[in-house]
């Protein structure tokens, strides 16, 4: 009633059914506590997007764009022109996908999306070249920066930018995206895809960014810590062959500098270096300066890293992962990163934050990332608060239809994902396929991406034993540095060890809670359900108890448990989907949790 109270009649005739749309969509059927700040937001999830490569100048280009989106439009599928927006276009706020309340658009499935907006080049960045970044758009992007194609990008999960220098003009430029997403199944898409069990998404759902650089400019770092040999690994990729200066830091507390080349790999020596656990999340700080042929500084970025290892190793016997040495029991969550106002993305960079603190909280020492990625702030809080990361890759769908285009569109993307996130402490394995959903040629993908990485584990196939009724069972690759299955709700019968595999319990658990007025306006399920806080704490605490006892005797390594949330019809999570109700009593949580990892330190001293 106050909207309309301020304005005329007149406009209220005229654009009535305008301001109608809009109010829809700004409804949120289940806001979470930061809904109102995100809708409110000039300039929504403004913190600097790329923590391992930061530059002191950039320009974030999240907050209101023009739009026009669905099927009616003119077709967004790698077009080769812009097509013309309206002097009234609708309005959408990046990066919510428009099929989140917090977009303002909140429609289902749009396929064909047009986004434009003016920004205008600050003038300190005159004479330098300048980047646009987006850090993901679902599925198939083409830019246009004043009505010129400035490239085209296909993969919904990875990280893209185009120099867009040569187009851009004195005062004001227009850059337009057109977003194109089928969502058939023939794209990697995990959860957000034609079988999976969530709101479909589309489109610009992570940050909009730009940034001057040199000329001869650092592309990208690749950094590898060496625990056991006090060095890190670090090579600098830059357009031609440069010097490269890098200064370690702890603090503000210079520990070593080393010189090198870019496209060469070169090694810093770190006497007694600070290790990274859960337990103790040390961070180095690194300085990397690229320097031309005189000695004058071209470019200098700061990053930073932990040092880790990561490997299998036999402790009594027993074939188990290794962190920095020592067994950990790895125990944690299944993390799917939903929700119910941005659906993919998180609302605010706080929202982000809190379910990992939660996990923390609650005494887990690790997340797996199920069936999407976050964009690089999650995994930076992750290197900061100490939780170790298991990496989905977000499944293909059908890998059996078109199968020269479908199976290569997953093992690029796969490949784009491991070398946006190789730099992260926190992720200790990648997980490429789960549940059999969609898998393919499972043991080649499982050695492929041991050896492009072998510096962290991989799970060919978590939960090997299940199997989605429209497509054959790979069952257990054989390969890898896990057996790996799901119990629901287990844990009985659990996996154990082989002679070169860890035993890892990749889901269990499920059981539901119903807490009225904080569920998803759908019909709810879970595995299995208990009536109150009281007894699905107690409930827990049995499972975890069996955990115990299945690592102490059976070989039991990992153990995840499902989920962090609830995920819209599924209200299996410890929170509720709006993160507004803990549905277990967390100290009690946090007790069992702390005594199962505990035991597993104990059985570390007989490590062989």
């Amino acid at each position: 009633m106050s909207l309309f109270s301020r304005v005329s009649v007149a406009l209220v005739a005229a654009f009535g059914f305008f301001l109608a749309q809009t109010a829809n969509a700004q409804e949120a059927e289940l806001p979470t506590r930061w809904t109102k700040a995100a809708l409110s937001a000039e300039i929504p999830l403004g913190e600097y997007p790329r923590p391992q490569l930061q530059r002191n100048e950039w320009l974030c280009l999240n907050g209101t764009w023009s739009y026009q989106g669905g099927k009616s439009v003119a077709s967004a599928n790698n077009p080769a022109n812009v097509v013309a927006f309206p002097t009234n276009p609708e309005k959408i706020r990046v990066p919510y996908c428009p099929e989140s309340v917090l977009s303002g658009i909140k429609r289902k499935q749009e396929i064909n999306m047009w986004y434009q907006r003016k920004f205008t080049v600050p003038a300190a960045w005159k004479d330098k070249q300048i980047l646009l970044h987006f850090d993901a758009v679902d599925y198939l992007a083409t830019v246009f920066v004043n009505g010129q194609k400035a490239g085209s990008h296909s993969g919904g999960y990875d990280a893209f930018s185009f120099n867009i220098t040569p187009f851009l003009v004195k005062g004001e430029n227009t850059i337009t995206v057109a977003a194109y997403d089928s969502n058939d199944g023939r794209t990697p898409s995990g959860k957000n895809g034609p079988r999976g069990d969530y709101t479909f998404t589309s489109g610009i759902w992570q940050t909009v960014w730009l940034e001057p650089v040199h000329p001869d400019y650092i592309q990208s770092l690749r950094i590898l810590p060496d625990l056991a040999g006090k060095r890190l690994k670090i090579e600098v990729k830059s357009r031609t062959a440069a010097k490269v200066s890098a200064v370690v830091l702890d603090g503000k507390k210079e520990v070593v500098r080393a010189e090198g080349t870019t496209g060469t790999a070169f090694y810093i020596p770190i006497a007694n270096p600070k290790s990274w656990s859960p337990d103790a999340p040390f961070l180095y700080d690194l300085k990397v300066t690229l320097k031309a042929a005189k000695g004058e500084t071209m470019d200098e970025v700061m990053s930073y890293f932990g040092m880790r290892d990561v490997a299998l190793g036999k402790v009594n016997g027993v074939v188990r992962p290794l962190l920095n040495g020592q067994f950990v029991m790895q125990l944690g969550l299944l993390d799917q990163g939903y929700w119910p106002d941005g659906i993919l993305t998180a609302p605010t960079e706080d929202a982000l934050k809190s379910d990992m603190e939660f996990t923390k909280k609650a005494g887990y020492n690790l997340i797996r990332k199920h069936m999407k990625t976050e964009p690089q702030r999650f995994y930076y809080w992750a290197d900061k608060m100490g939780l170790l990361v298991w990496q989905d890759m977000p499944a293909i769908w059908y890998p059996d239809e078109d199968t020269l285009k479908t199976r290569a569109a997953f093992r690029s993307e796969l490949k784009a994902l491991m070398d946006d996130h190789y730099n992260s402490p926190s992720i200790i394995c990648w997980v490429p396929f789960n549940e059999n959903w969609g898998a393919f040629d499972v043991k080649n993908i499982t050695d492929w991406v041991k050896k492009y990485d072998p510096s962290r584990l991989v799970n060919g196939n978590s939960g090997f034993n299940n199997n989605p009724s429209y497509q054959k069972a790979y069952g257990d690759p054989k390969n890898g540095d896990f057996v790996d299955t799901h119990i629901y709700v287990g844990p009985y019968k659990a996996s154990e060890p082989d002679g070169q595999r860890a035993a890892s319990l990749g889901e269990f658990g499920g059981v539901g809670l119903f807490v009225r007025g904080h569920m998803w306006p759908v019909e709810n399920n879970a595995y299995a359900y208990e009536p109150t806080q009281a007894a699905l704490t107690d409930r827990y605490v049995f499972l975890l108890d069996q955990v115990e006892q299945l690592m102490r005797y059976r070989g039991l390594s990992v153990a995840i448990y499902t989920q962090t949330t609830d995920v819209e019809h599924e209200v299996n999570g410890l929170l509720t989907y709006d993160r507004a109700v803990e549905k277990m009593n967390v100290a009690r949580i946090r007790d069992v949790n702390q005594a199962v990892i505990q035991a597993g330190n104990a059985l570390s001293s007989k490590k062989e």
